[in-house]
């Protein structure tokens, strides 16, 4: 799995804007200096996770950004979705849209556990977990694995 730099990106800012949720609105400026973000690549970025209804916006002197929902009711999965689409494709594809036959049949139910997988991770994970810092057990357990912080 390949997470993107727009994926990247996307969580970074709505952390960010979380963890300055109590001050009112935000700036996309502010947020793109502190994360060392492109300000026009992270507009974008802002405009997409608008559109999910993820964040929210104000215009005028006093305007900017703000988480649109609680913190502990967005994932990451959440964020990445809205601005890559689905988490694992295979060649762009959802796994359920695949179709193999003779010895390949088992690569399906194969994307299916991997996408499973990867969904309770992310699904798991709640920009709260990520603005205080505490990631939840089995996602720390996992990230504390030696073998996880190696590349084959």
């Amino acid at each position: 799995m390949r997470i993107s730099a727009r994926a990247d990106y996307a969580v970074r800012a709505v952390v960010e804007l979380a963890v300055r949720q109590g001050g009112g609105p935000v700036k996309a400026e502010s947020v793109a200096e502190v994360q060392d973000i492109s300000h026009k690549f992270l507009e974008g970025i802002l405009g997409d996770l608008r559109r999910a209804g993820l964040v929210a916006s104000r215009r005028g002197g006093n305007g900017g950004y703000r988480l649109a929902r609680e913190a502990d009711t967005i994932t990451v999965a959440d964020i990445i979705r809205a601005v890559d689409g689905p988490i694992v494709s295979v060649r762009g594809e959802r796994p359920t849209q695949l179709k193999y036959t003779g010895p390949a049949e088992p690569l399906l139910p194969l994307w299916i556990a991997l996408r499973a997988n990867v969904r309770q991770v992310l699904e798991g994970v709640t920009v709260a977990d990520l603005a205080a810092g505490a990631l939840p057990a089995p996602v720390r357990q996992l990230a504390e694995n030696p073998a996880a912080w190696q590349n084959p």
